[in-house]
């Protein structure tokens, strides 16, 4: 559920926002405005013990310089400390951040002299792009520096453009500066094949990201922690976690010592993929390499555990940051938060809340959404309501999550008017309603049995801009199914070929689920068959829904034996 989860892969390490004020103002989750305090060093934490901090200590400073120190991506600037930026660059970097077109840039660039100091500027503002992942202005510049400069471009500039490239997923833009590096005779660094590996990887083109790696070795480059943390990465954003895991392990064999980014960001893969047991494996081997966690490794280890709910875990692991001699910031706070709020404990998330106000560590967009969803999950609409409302009051303007949290709130309680509501104040504040929005309606009509109400969202998304998926399918497969209406159930199943649209486990299990409520075993097994002869193989839910179609022991005794051939490692097969 966050939105500002803290991330290890971004080139420079954004700075966190803390608050330096000796006297401010805040609001609890209710809106009552509480009165100004003067932050003090010493506080009683939950156990009853007394707990000091330097309220001068901030978790990133914000000064320094290292103009014509370059950039380098493995390893980037000290951190937290970013160039200054000279008056000339600031007048570059304003007027790129005006969104004017790429030739209007190089009219621009095309004045500045040919210096030292222009060079400079231009990297420095290279780095405050990055920062503000506005790739279209790096590629403005990195191409100006190609093709009209007088400068003669190093691997720096082709390392930044390739990066670019590679974060809006043009893989063949990515491909063709590399082999424009060649020609310009530069030398590729480990930076380089990093860079490129990842951009394959986020594309899906695997054998290519591996034929990357092979050519490194080739020339004669060590696979260095760089380039595996780029491959693992971009694996895990590719969507293919067990490759990333096979790629950690193959670091190991090879004799690379895997970095504090490294166990970092195979914390942050076990820990989306709902293995928190996996992560704490994995730091626990980190510590007794003698690894030093940093603040990002402590807040992915802390949210393994939220995801799944287990607060108590995710507050040691909180605990241990702290004794560490780390500073929590908003998203330790917000990875908190989100641990109370699975674990259906929204006054939980509220005191972390009100401890990070107290603390100096101003909360963000996330931090209420969390908060929202919190007391949505618990079923308290009206405090998630006054949360929403206190964001508005501090001068935060809610997003689509925002509003998506809400929603839910509400419609867990079948509050169909207001959740009417909340899509009409999404359409004034100028959101675009997109296909999980009108997802959540359609689900919530048919949970109440409002056909008619479901079948106009449907024929809106049909005729209108947005597009109707699987996900829209199988709600309302599911949802005619479990009311009985079998024939409209196969009619919208039938129709999913003429959409473009291929059944998923979800909509198989939604169809056997329909039958099996009628107890229409034999009909169920048929489905099952065709299921398979489809290729779609089923999963716990898919199990549990044949098990309750059985009405003897003969029956459960041939479903398990089915599913357990089939899913020999399956676990969430109901045991007989």
């Amino acid at each position: 559920m966050l939105n500002s989860v803290c991330t290890v892969n971004h080139i420079f390490i954004e700075p966190r926002t803390c608050m330096n004020k000796l006297e401010r103002k805040t609001n609890d989750s209710g809106g009552v405005a509480l009165e100004k305090f003067k932050r003090d060093s010493v506080y009683i934490d939950k156990t009853g013990n007394l707990r000091n901090f330097n309220h001068k200590k901030l978790s990133r400073k914000r000064c320094g310089s290292l103009r014509g120190r370059g950039w380098k991506y493995g390893s980037g600037f000290v951190d937290g400390i970013f160039p200054v930026l000279s008056p000339n660059a600031q007048q570059i970097l304003d007027y790129v951040q005006k969104g004017v077109a790429t030739e209007s840039i190089w009219g621009l660039l095309d004045m500045l002299p040919a210096s030292l100091d222009t060079w400079d500027d231009l990297f420095t503002v290279a780095v405050q792009l990055r920062m503000r992942k506005q790739w279209d202005s790096i590629i403005s510049i990195c191409r100006w520096i190609l093709i009209r400069s007088s400068f003669k471009p190093d691997v720096i500039c082709y390392n930044l453009l390739i990066d670019a490239f590679g974060q809006k997923f043009l893989y063949k833009e990515a491909e063709s500066t590399y082999l424009q590096l060649l020609e310009a005779r530069c030398i590729p660094t480990e930076d380089t094949y990093a860079l490129l590996i990842k951009a394959y990887c986020t594309y899906g083109l695997f054998q290519k990201a591996e034929a990357v790696f092979a050519e490194m070795r080739s020339y004669g480059l060590p696979s260095s922690a760089v380039v595996y943390n780029a491959y693992i990465n971009g694996l895990m954003k590719g969507g293919n976690p067990d490759k990333a895991e096979e790629i950690f392990q193959r670091m190991k064999k090879d004799g690379c010592e895997p970095s504090t980014e490294t166990y970092t960001l195979l914390i942050n893969l076990y820990g989306k993929a709902g293995k928190s047991f996996m992560a704490l494996k994995v730091f626990n081997e980190m510590m007794s390499q003698k690894c030093k966690p940093n603040i990002c490794t402590y807040t992915a280890l802390v949210n393994a555990f939220a995801r799944e709910g287990l607060c108590e875990k995710a507050e040691e692991v909180f605990e241990q940051m702290q004794e560490a001699g780390l500073e929590p910031d908003v998203y330790s706070y917000n990875a908190l938060m989100e641990a109370y709020s699975r674990a259906g404990f929204p006054y939980g998330a509220a005191e972390i809340f009100s401890l990070m106000q107290h603390m100096g560590c101003e909360p963000d967009i996330a931090s209420y959404n969390i908060l929202v969803d919190a007391y949505g999950r618990a079923g308290f609409q009206d405090d998630a309501e006054a949360v929403f409302e206190d964001m508005k009051r501090v001068g935060i303007t809610p997003t689509m999550k925002s509003h998506m949290v809400l929603l839910s709130a509400y419609s867990k309680m079948g509050s169909v008017s207001k959740c009417e509501d909340i899509l009409n104040q999404m359409y004034k504040s100028g959101l675009k309603l997109d296909t999980y929005v009108l997802n959540s309606m359609l689900n919530l009509y048919g949970r109440l049995g409002q056909f008619g109400k479901m079948e106009e969202v449907l024929t809106v998304m049909e005729k209108g801009q947005y597009v109707a998926d699987i996900s829209t399918y199988n709600i309302l497969i599911n949802r005619y199914g479990q009311a009985g209406f079998i024939e409209r159930m196969e009619d919208l199943f039938q129709l999913l070929p003429s959409k473009g649209l291929k059944p998923d486990v979800v909509t198989w299990t939604s169809r056997i689920g329909a039958y099996s409520k009628k107890k229409l075993y034999v009909r169920c097994l048929e489905i099952f068959e065709e299921m398979i002869d489809a290729g779609c193989y089923p999963d716990g839910g898919t199990a549990k829904v044949l098990l309750a179609a059985c009405s003897n022991e003969d029956q459960t005794e041939q479903v398990t034996a089915v599913i357990r051939t089939m899913h020999k490692d399956m676990k969430t097969v109901l045991p007989v």
